[in-house]
């Protein structure tokens, strides 16, 4: 038996039962540890709210908001007859419900029943008239994000309320030529 223990079969063996009983000694402290509620945690150690670039976004955002004075129902008919300053071409999406409340580049909180859209390049405030590309139907938008990201063809992303207005829930994508009515301030102004 002595000769056993003393082989290095034997020595793994010791070896192992006694790293094996070591890691379940720490696990059940860092177990029991993890399961401490959080008023038993000293204050030191308590966990910060995360402070990246998007929180600090967040809270610049909702700071500087203000309500806008305008109505995006009115934008039809304030520049129905308005001339295109520039004209866009390409696939238009739009914004999920579930985004609701989030704030948008402008500062502003997404609201779905609102007629707003995201470009990448357009001044804040643009207004557009976006419309089918077989031009059955058209909506007047004002530019308060930024976006869309990805595909190179993808304009815009309008509001669920502007994507309602040209029937394009279902689709979800939907060819659209875009033109300027008016040009929003520039950043900084």
């Amino acid at each position: 038996m002595a000769s056993e223990s003393a082989s290095p079969r034997g020595a793994r063996s010791l070896l192992r039962s006694d790293a094996v009983r070591r890691f379940r000694t720490g696990l059940i402290l860092l177990l029991s540890s993890a399961c401490a509620r959080e008023s038993d945690r000293p204050a030191a150690i308590a966990p910060e709210p995360a402070r990246g670039p998007s929180s600090l976004h967040r809270e610049r955002a909702t700071q500087t908001y203000e309500e806008p004075t305008h109505d995006d129902t009115g934008l039809a008919t304030k520049f129905q007859s308005a001339p295109a300053l520039e004209t866009l071409e390409g696939e238009a999406s739009y914004y999920g419900n579930s985004l609701s409340g989030h704030a948008t580049a402008s500062g502003e909180p997404y609201r779905p029943q609102a007629f707003t859209a995201a470009h990448r390049k357009l001044p804040l405030g643009t207004i557009l008239r976006v419309t089918r590309h077989d031009g059955t139907r058209s909506v007047y938008v004002r530019i308060n994000d930024r976006g869309p990201y990805g595909s190179s063809r993808r304009i815009l992303d309008l509001s669920h309320a502007a994507a309602e207005q040209l029937g394009m829930l279902r689709a979800g994508v939907l060819e659209v030529r875009a033109e300027v009515v008016q040009y929003g301030k520039k950043r900084g102004h």
